[in-house]
């Protein structure tokens, strides 16, 4: 006959292990303000929100601490030299960008992307009506998209690119409602 007492000292040192293994495995970026991004919980092809003052950011989770976002920046309209284009965005090149109608998509850390803000994800799951393409399949298209590109922030934003990696429609909610408060397509892009 068994100690039932070591049955449950056994029972509960093994759901103990089994905590500290999971936690193991959880990892974290902490950016230099201090705020914390928990990316175990981001799963590849999750779309990523990070709302600001008058927007909100998008991006596309790419694994690895990796985010694919859209974000209006002049600099590879002007050059090539694709040190100086890695370097995170500035408020000027962003300006300029917004100006000139340039963006580029680009992956970034997931703090650099973030910029301090705190991040929601696939909170839109729930505003669109088409289902979300599975993860690997929002990452790749994603990726494909990466380098320069037009800018619109009605048309084209980092909302559009997001949306058409996840649900296959380029859609902005911020931009695209009418006087009902209905989504309308503004225009699809064509399979990459």
């Amino acid at each position: 006959m068994k100690n039932p007492i070591l049955s449950v000292l056994s029972f509960l040192l093994d759901k103990i292990f089994i905590f500290i293994k999971l936690k193991s495995k959880c990892s974290s970026v902490t950016d230099k303000n201090g705020n914390k991004y928990e990316t175990s919980l981001f799963k590849r092809g999750d779309l990523l929100e990070v709302p600001r003052t008058l927007f909100v950011h998008f991006g596309i989770y790419l694994g690895e601490n990796r985010v694919a976002h859209l974000i209006p920046d002049i600099l590879p309209a002007i050059t090539r030299n694709k040190a100086s284009i890695k370097n995170m965005v500035t408020n000027k090149r962003l300006i300029a960008g917004v100006l000139a109608k340039v963006a580029s998509v680009r992956v970034d850390t997931v703090h650099d992307f973030a910029y301090g803000g705190d991040i929601i994800i696939n909170h839109m799951d729930q505003s669109i009506s088409n289902k979300p393409l599975c993860g690997e399949e929002v990452a790749q298209r994603a990726e494909k998209l990466v380098g320069a590109t037009s800018y619109s922030l009605l048309w084209d934003n980092c909302e559009h690119f997001v949306t058409y990696c996840r649900y296959g429609i380029p859609v902005s909610l911020q931009t695209d409602k009418d006087n009902k408060g209905t989504v309308k397509l503004r225009k699809k892009i064509d399979e990459v």
